[in-house]
Parts: structure tokens; C-alpha cells; sequence
């Protein structure tokens, strides 16, 4: 008779149905988890990612105290998660967050349209509910996150992308994600700026100066200073656009936040001292981008905060860093 071990998706352990009791071993492939699994440890079912995303926040958030090193956690999405980031960030560690508009603007239920439909709004972690996007606007807002990003994944609903593995795959044959670079701003500047909820200050510091900062591109990126290159984007506060699937130049065929009207949009890019869009139109030529090499800045280096076990004054002299 044959056995078959079943990962639980909150503790991050498998289930050994040989044994009959709880008993947990690495290695199961998500592909032979059953849909109606659930774990006799925790009680928690396959779908249940919210407990997962806090439990896997908290752990990288406890090993990286242990040695003192900064992170940053990309893609938050549960108010679970960015409370542990919270807390952290007030005991001093170097914790670093982002989220992205599609879990400050999207709703779960998007999944649940009609036939494959529901394919284009396939990213992980999955869109959540209202109380999620509002706790990840509370991030936004209070400096819990410092980066807004896109987690761009342009894949097109055709062959070549979301239906590579033929016209009806199941959800694990589908490519995860979604388009998004190009509204990334528009859509911050529309729900944030517009709507009241940031000012024009934190919207700079979100989409420009803090990602320049934490990625080792400041003092050359992220800011407007003399010596530094001349990126601009000059807004236009008042104009509205609605999204439709022909907004974009991704070339992806279609736009998950097709159906919203913005308000502000940008009029003219400038790019190292040139004007490379204006009005809608691209004037850069092929070619014109430049390799910037990186190094580790301030953002990358250890808070100081040395664990018991790992600082010499306090573990009986045992140096185990260096």
C-alpha cells in the first residue's frame, strides 16, 4: 500500500499519511497536495495563505535579528505581515518592506470570472480582502513600507503566456502574474495623491528616493541635486485617463485594472537631461540605457543590534561572525 506525504501551507511541513498522526518531513511538490487536504497540526487548509505569508514573514524577520542582517520583504500582502514588520522596525531592525498596487487596489474575487477569465488575475501572493488592502494603505501611509513596486510579469493570454500549457489548463499549469510597471505611478499618485491618503512627498519617497537609497543608486538616482542624473517626470495633477486594455505598451493584450479612471498622469519624462516621452510620445532611441553598477549602501549594513547568542560581550566571548 502506498503512502503520500502532504505539505501544510501554514506551518510549512508535511503530513505523513503512513504514520497516522502528525509527523512532518520536507520535500512534497505542490502538485500532489489534494485540494481538500487539511493539516491535523494546525488545521489549516491548503488555500489558507494568509497565515502562511505572516508565519514565513516572522521567521525571516527572527533569522535575520539572529545575525544582524538587513532584508527586505517584497510583495507584502496580510496586515499579519506587515504588523511583524511593524514590530520590528520599532525595535530597531533593519526591516525593510514593499507592497504593490495590486494589493492596495485589487479585489480576490477577480478569480472567479467566467471560464479562464479569472487567469488574468493570477499573481502570487494572491489579491486579498478589503481589510488587507486597507491595512496595506496604513503601511503606505504611516512608513511601514518604503517601496510601492510593480512585480511586473507581462505575460500576453495567448498561447505564448497564460495558456502556454494549451486553451484549458488548470490553475497549476498557468503563468503567474501580472502587467503593471507602466501604471505603477499613475495608480499611486491616482488613489494616493488624489484620494488624500499620501502627500506628494511620500509619493516621491515611495515610487523614487527610497528604492534609489535601499538599492545602492543614491546619490545618482532618487533625487534632484546637482552631480546627480537629471530623471524627471512632470506631472500633470488634474488630467484623467481611463484604463482600458490599450493604455498600456507592454504589449501583454490586456490591463488588470482595466475599467479605472485615474486622475494625474505624467506629461513628459525626462531622462539624464532628455526629453524621452512627451505628450504620450516615445522620443528615446534603442540603445540609450546605461548599466549602473551598485554598491552595497547604508541600507546594507548591520543595525548593530547583535543577538545574545551571537555577540561576543554576551555569549562568554565565542566571536561567530565576522
Amino acid at each position: 500500500m502506498s503512502y503520500r506525504k502532504y505539505i501544510c501551507s501554514v506551518c510549512d511541513h508535511v503530513y505523513d499519511e503512513a504514520l497516522g498522526d502528525e509527523h512532518f518531513a520536507p520535500g512534497t511538490r505542490w502538485e500532489d497536495i489534494p485540494d481538500d487536504w487539511v493539516c491535523l497540526g494546525c488545521g489549516a487548509t491548503k488555500s489558507d495563505f494568509t497565515l502562511a505569508e505572516a508565519e514565513a514573514v516572522g521567521r525571516l524577520i527572527a533569522m535575520a535579528a539572529l545575525i544582524d542582517q538587513p532584508v527586505v520583504m517584497f510583495h507584502v500582502t496580510t496586515e499579519a505581515a506587515m504588523a511583524a514588520i511593524r514590530d520590528a522596525q520599532t525595535r530597531g531592525q533593519k526591516v525593510f518592506a514593499e507592497t504593490c498596487p495590486q494589493y492596495l487596489l485589487l479585489e480576490g474575487g477577480d478569480l472567479d470570472r467566467p471560464g479562464l477569465e479569472g487567469a488574468k488575475w493570477m499573481f502570487s501572493p494572491p489579491a486579498r480582502d478589503a481589510a488587507d488592502r486597507a491595512a496595506m494603505w496604513r503601511g503606505v501611509q504611516n512608513g511601514t513600507f518604503q517601496i510601492v513596486s510593480s512585480d511586473h510579469a507581462p505575460y500576453r493570454f495567448d498561447e505564448t503566456g497564460k495558456l502556454a500549457k494549451g486553451p484549458n489548463p488548470d490553475f497549476k499549469q498557468i503563468a503567474n502574474g501580472i502587467p503593471g510597471i507602466e501604471l505603477r505611478l499613475p495608480l499611486l499618485f491616482s488613489e494616493g495623491v488624489s484620494k488624500g491618503r499620501i502627500d506628494l512627498n511620500r509619493f516621491v519617497a515611495l515610487g523614487c528616493t527610497n528604492p534609489a537609497k535601499i538599492y545602492g543608486l543614491h546619490p545618482k538616482k532618487g533625487t534632484i541635486a546637482i552631480g546627480s542624473d537629471a530623471d524627471l517626470a512632470i506631472w500633470d495633477p488634474a488630467k484623467t485617463v481611463e484604463i482600458t486594455d490599450a493604455t498600456t505598451h507592454d504589449a501583454a493584450g490586456y490591463c488588470p485594472y482595466g475599467g479605472m479612471t485615474v486622475t494625474g498622469w505624467p506629461a513628459t519624462v525626462i531622462a539624464r537631461g532628455e526629453v524621452i516621452v512627451d505628450g504620450g510620445e516615445l522620443l528615446a532611441e534603442r540603445g540609450r540605457g546605461r548599466f549602473l553598477p551598485r554598491a552595497a549602501g547604508e541600507a546594507a549594513q548591520p543595525a548593530g543590534l547583535l543577538a545574545p547568542e551571537i555577540d561576543p560581550a554576551r555569549n562568554f566571548g565565542a566571536k561567530l561572525l565576522d
